[in-house]
């Protein structure tokens, strides 16, 4: 939020600066700013938003970021979703607000947050508009949506993967229409019993691919990400222990469960907003804001998730058994 790095940035000028004999306000003239983060993904059937507003006040920051009325619109404020087709508007969809209760701490307040929502029935081949009426004031953005695409490998074929050591696998897609960022994770899944508890523990870790990004938008470019079999024993032998000895005596016994592979898209919007805030490596730091949302600040785009489940191949699990016994894998 500009007005914060604005504030921090000039303040040690002031410390380090020879005294100056006339007093002067350092905040700006009140300026409401909305801060919109949403995206639209067609393989989900709700559409969610965070709307928030910039602050700056007297005193400390860090504390007025944990009073509630600091960032969030208390009334005053609706927004709507909206369709559009060749210039013509389809459907619109009234956001309502929910509160989750588990956002974790951190500098804003917590672990309540409104969230702003609506159900809604994906079209793939719609525009979708939003329009937040803030008082007097209209905050727009629009985005076209991912496209679903096709998981080449792993194929569909085969309900089992193996990953046979000191090999090498890939994962394999074609590119989404709309879709410009890709990133990859394998998902493995298992479950725990003890031995003092009745109770069945559902457990996963992932392992993340990396990101490739396609040439274009267009879709139908053939695009993988490798990976070494080898490191899925490292990262389970280093990750599925628990760090306490004490409740890792505890476990009688583990059980494989499904590997999933994630490959998740962004649109081009997306991924120039995270390319802008990527850490950089460079000596000069100052970089350019991004944001789709005219009069605010944040983005409105569009990612979709899909999803290749698979089934440890039995070889694969007498690899695990032979190669890490502790880790007391059954099957």
């Amino acid at each position: 939020m500009k007005p914060f790095l604005t504030f921090f940035t000039v303040l040690p000028l002031l410390i380090v600066t020879p005294g100056c004999e006339e007093d002067f306000d350092m905040n700006a003239p009140y300026q409401d700013i909305t801060v919109v983060f949403g995206l639209v993904d067609p393989s989900e059937d709700t559409i969610f938003l965070k709307i928030n507003k910039a602050f700056l006040g007297e005193g400390n920051a860090l504390i007025m970021a944990q009073i509630q009325d600091s960032s969030s619109y208390v009334n005053g404020l609706q927004a709507v979703i909206e369709e559009w087709e060749n210039n013509t508007m389809m459907r619109s969809y009234t956001m309502d607000t929910i509160t989750i209760k588990d956002k974790e701490s951190g500098i804003f307040y917590n672990p309540f947050q409104i969230i702003y929502y609506t159900p809604y029935q994906p079209n793939t081949s719609r525009e979708y508009r939003l329009k937040i009426q803030v008082k007097d004031k209209e905050v727009t953005g629009k985005t076209t949506l991912v496209r679903n695409f096709s998981i080449i490998r792993p194929s569909a074929g085969s309900a089992f993967i193996m990953f046979k050591p000191g090999n090498e696998g890939e994962v394999r897609w074609n590119s989404a229409l709309n879709g410009r960022r890709y990133e990859v994770m394998i998902r493995f899944k298992y479950k725990e019993v003890f031995l003092d508890s009745p109770d069945t523990v559902f457990r996963n870790i992932d392992w993340a691919m990396g990101t490739r990004k396609s040439i274009n938008t267009s879709g139908g470019e053939e695009m993988f990400i490798q990976y070494k079999n080898n490191s899925f024993y490292a990262i389970i032998n280093n990750r599925v222990p628990y760090e306490d000895p004490a409740k890792e005596a505890r476990v009688a016994a583990r059980y494989t469960n499904n590997v999933d592979f994630f490959v998740a898209v962004a649109a081009e919007e997306l991924n120039t907003y995270m390319e802008v805030n990527e850490p950089s490596n460079s000596i000069i730091q100052d970089r350019p804001d991004f944001t789709n949302i005219t009069n605010g600040l944040g983005i409105f785009s569009s990612r979709y998730l899909n999803i290749r489940e698979k089934k440890i191949h039995p070889e694969t699990l007498q690899d695990i058994r032979t190669l890490a016994p502790e880790l007391k894998f059954v099957y």
